[in-house]
């Protein structure tokens, strides 16, 4: 796993997190939990076999230290990738490009041939099922942090 990405001004450095197997997987799960995006920010490229989604989320990693320093945690824009995607199916997923959408888990089952199936879990009871060819997910920060409006920390079980 890797955090090399700058801004493009060269400042604060970004995120970037590469996932390539179930234990990378956790900490991507772990990062995106609450995460919202709009269903119109999904996009699956058939001819590139890559699935994404510009996701909103709350910047776990800095959550414990904003608090300890009395300042209010961030949320930033990412955006995850998956590559070597077959097939999409979902359930429960409004298609509206209005609906917010909010992401409570990436689990990935493998199968014996060894492809496997990466599940995106939706509030709601919705889901997002890739099929790959192999486990392999980016997280990538694209903008600078910032303080959400709301300025609501969401509830994040350890």
């Amino acid at each position: 796993m890797t955090q090399d990405a700058l801004f493009e001004d060269g400042g604060e450095q970004a995120l970037r997190l590469l996932a390539y197997d179930a234990e990378d997987l956790k900490v991507l799960s772990t990062l995106t939990q609450d995460a919202v995006f709009p269903a119109s920010e999904m996009s699956w490229q058939a001819g590139k076999r890559r699935f994404s989604l510009l996701i909103n989320r709350f910047r776990w990693e800095d959550a414990q230290l904003a608090e300890a320093r009395g300042r209010t945690p961030e949320r930033v824009q990412s955006v995850l990738s998956v590559s070597d995607v077959l097939k999409v199916k979902s359930q429960g997923v409004s298609r509206d490009a209005d609906t917010i959408l909010s992401l409570l888990t990436l689990s990935f089952t493998p199968t014996q041939d060894g492809m496997g199936t990466l599940e995106l879990t939706l509030a709601g009871d919705g889901a997002i099922s890739l099929e790959v060819e192999a486990l392999d997910v980016t997280l990538q920060d694209v903008t600078r942090p910032y303080i959400a409006p709301s300025k609501h920390t969401p509830e994040h079980p350890e």
